[in-house]
């Protein structure tokens, strides 16, 4: 079974990744961040593992 909510981070993050030059929000970035705090809770150790590197990728992407 695929952890539906581990592959919403994953969109959610490339999303405001994508959008970073045009159209990204403090919102999407939250909602981002949001997304992968709710997808630990079912995560496997891999999944987590990903969802950690999904994070820092978040942090490290700034609004302009």
């Amino acid at each position: 079974m695929q952890n539906n909510l581990f592959q919403q981070a994953k969109d959610a993050v490339t999303k405001f990744t994508n959008n970073l030059a045009g159209g990204a929000s403090e919102q999407d970035k939250q909602a981002a961040n949001n997304a992968i705090q709710a997808a630990m809770n079912d995560a496997t150790p891999e999944e987590k593992q990903q969802l950690q590197q999904l994070k820092q990728q978040l942090e490290q992407d700034q609004l302009s």
